[in-house]
Protein backbone atom coordinates (compact mmCIF):
# COMPACT_ATOMS: atom_id res chain seq x y z
CA UNK A 1 0.00 0.00 0.00
CA UNK A 2 2.73 2.47 0.98
CA UNK A 3 4.74 1.52 -2.09
CA UNK A 4 1.77 2.13 -4.40
CA UNK A 5 1.09 5.49 -2.80
CA UNK A 6 4.77 6.41 -3.16
CA UNK A 7 4.78 5.47 -6.87
CA UNK A 8 1.63 7.52 -7.48
CA UNK A 9 3.12 10.50 -5.67
CA UNK A 10 6.36 10.30 -7.68
CA UNK A 11 4.42 10.03 -10.96
CA UNK A 12 2.30 13.05 -10.04
CA UNK A 13 5.39 15.12 -9.26
CA UNK A 14 7.06 14.11 -12.53
CA UNK A 15 3.96 14.98 -14.53
CA UNK A 16 3.58 18.32 -12.75
CA UNK A 17 7.22 19.20 -13.44
CA UNK A 18 6.85 18.34 -17.14
CA UNK A 19 3.65 20.30 -17.68
CA UNK A 20 4.09 23.55 -19.64
CA UNK A 21 3.53 26.76 -17.75
CA UNK A 22 0.40 28.67 -18.61
CA UNK A 23 0.65 31.63 -20.97
CA UNK A 24 0.77 35.04 -19.39
CA UNK A 25 -2.75 36.31 -18.80
CA UNK A 26 -4.06 39.46 -20.45
CA UNK A 27 -2.83 42.49 -18.57
CA UNK A 28 0.30 40.63 -17.55
CA UNK A 29 3.49 42.49 -16.80
CA UNK A 30 6.88 42.14 -18.44
CA UNK A 31 9.80 42.04 -16.00
CA UNK A 32 13.03 43.79 -17.05
CA UNK A 33 16.08 43.26 -14.84
CA UNK A 34 19.86 43.30 -14.69
CA UNK A 35 19.98 41.54 -11.33
CA UNK A 36 20.04 44.83 -9.43
CA UNK A 37 17.34 46.84 -11.15
CA UNK A 38 13.92 45.24 -11.50
CA UNK A 39 11.14 47.02 -13.34
CA UNK A 40 7.84 45.70 -14.64
CA UNK A 41 5.81 46.97 -17.57
CA UNK A 42 2.23 46.53 -18.70
CA UNK A 43 1.19 46.85 -22.34
CA UNK A 44 0.03 50.42 -21.70
CA UNK A 45 3.38 51.32 -20.16
CA UNK A 46 5.20 49.91 -23.19
CA UNK A 47 2.92 51.90 -25.50
CA UNK A 48 3.89 55.07 -23.63
CA UNK A 49 7.54 54.48 -24.59
CA UNK A 50 6.71 54.97 -28.26
CA UNK A 51 5.84 52.38 -30.84
CA UNK A 52 7.57 51.10 -33.93
CA UNK A 53 6.74 48.33 -36.37
CA UNK A 54 8.76 45.39 -37.62
CA UNK A 55 7.73 42.40 -39.71
CA UNK A 56 8.63 38.77 -39.43
CA UNK A 57 7.38 36.04 -41.77
CA UNK A 58 4.84 38.40 -43.32
CA UNK A 59 3.30 39.56 -40.04
CA UNK A 60 3.74 43.18 -38.94
CA UNK A 61 4.16 43.66 -35.21
CA UNK A 62 3.93 46.79 -33.08
CA UNK A 63 6.14 47.24 -30.06
CA UNK A 64 8.94 49.14 -28.41
CA UNK A 65 12.59 48.90 -29.40
CA UNK A 66 14.40 46.62 -26.98
CA UNK A 67 17.18 49.17 -26.45
CA UNK A 68 14.61 51.87 -25.58
CA UNK A 69 12.95 49.52 -23.05
CA UNK A 70 16.29 48.77 -21.42
CA UNK A 71 17.15 52.47 -21.19
CA UNK A 72 13.77 53.26 -19.64
CA UNK A 73 14.39 50.57 -17.03
CA UNK A 74 17.63 52.33 -16.09
CA UNK A 75 19.92 49.87 -17.88
CA UNK A 76 22.56 51.12 -20.32
CA UNK A 77 22.30 48.72 -23.27
CA UNK A 78 25.72 49.76 -24.61
CA UNK A 79 27.35 48.24 -21.50
CA UNK A 80 25.74 44.82 -21.86
CA UNK A 81 27.28 41.59 -23.11
CA UNK A 82 23.93 39.96 -23.81
CA UNK A 83 20.20 40.16 -23.25
CA UNK A 84 18.13 37.07 -22.46
CA UNK A 85 14.43 36.76 -23.22
CA UNK A 86 12.56 34.31 -20.98
CA UNK A 87 9.21 32.82 -22.04
CA UNK A 88 6.51 31.52 -19.73
CA UNK A 89 7.05 27.99 -21.05
CA UNK A 90 10.69 28.07 -19.90
CA UNK A 91 12.23 28.77 -23.32
CA UNK A 92 15.10 31.26 -23.25
CA UNK A 93 17.21 32.88 -25.93
CA UNK A 94 20.26 35.11 -25.64
CA UNK A 95 20.80 38.07 -27.94
CA UNK A 96 24.23 39.55 -28.66
CA UNK A 97 24.80 43.33 -28.96
CA UNK A 98 24.32 43.37 -32.74
CA UNK A 99 20.85 41.93 -32.16
CA UNK A 100 19.60 43.76 -29.06
CA UNK A 101 20.91 47.16 -30.20
CA UNK A 102 19.33 46.91 -33.66
CA UNK A 103 16.62 49.46 -34.42
CA UNK A 104 14.21 46.76 -35.61
CA UNK A 105 14.51 44.48 -32.56
CA UNK A 106 11.21 44.83 -30.75
CA UNK A 107 9.37 43.70 -27.71
CA UNK A 108 6.01 43.44 -29.43
CA UNK A 109 2.66 43.86 -27.70
CA UNK A 110 0.34 43.89 -30.74
CA UNK A 111 0.08 43.03 -34.39
CA UNK A 112 -0.33 45.95 -36.79
CA UNK A 113 -3.83 44.78 -37.65
CA UNK A 114 -4.99 43.97 -34.13
CA UNK A 115 -4.10 42.31 -30.84
CA UNK A 116 -1.56 39.55 -30.35
CA UNK A 117 -2.77 36.01 -30.89
CA UNK A 118 -3.18 33.66 -27.96
CA UNK A 119 -0.17 31.71 -29.26
CA UNK A 120 1.98 34.86 -29.10
CA UNK A 121 0.95 35.74 -25.56
CA UNK A 122 1.01 39.27 -24.22
CA UNK A 123 4.59 39.96 -25.32
CA UNK A 124 6.95 38.50 -27.90
CA UNK A 125 10.33 39.32 -29.34
CA UNK A 126 10.57 40.32 -32.99
CA UNK A 127 13.90 40.17 -34.82
CA UNK A 128 13.05 40.46 -38.52
CA UNK A 129 14.56 37.92 -40.88
CA UNK A 130 16.06 35.88 -38.03
CA UNK A 131 15.31 32.27 -37.21
CA UNK A 132 12.22 31.34 -35.24
CA UNK A 133 14.21 30.65 -32.08
CA UNK A 134 15.23 34.33 -32.00
CA UNK A 135 11.57 35.41 -32.05
CA UNK A 136 10.22 33.81 -28.87
CA UNK A 137 6.57 34.13 -27.93
CA UNK A 138 5.04 34.26 -24.46
CA UNK A 139 7.89 36.45 -23.18
CA UNK A 140 7.58 37.32 -19.48
CA UNK A 141 11.07 38.53 -18.62
CA UNK A 142 14.02 40.36 -20.15
CA UNK A 143 17.34 39.79 -18.37
CA UNK A 144 20.20 42.18 -19.09
CA UNK A 145 23.62 40.54 -18.75
CA UNK A 146 26.43 43.03 -17.96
Amino acid sequence: MKRTLFVILVMALVLAACAPKAAAPAGAALKVTDGTIVKTYTVDELKALGSVQASDKGIAYVGVQLKVLLQDAGIDPTRLLAVKAVASDGFTVNFDPTQFLADDTLVAYAQADGPMTAADGTFRMVLPDQGGKLNPRLVTEIDAIP
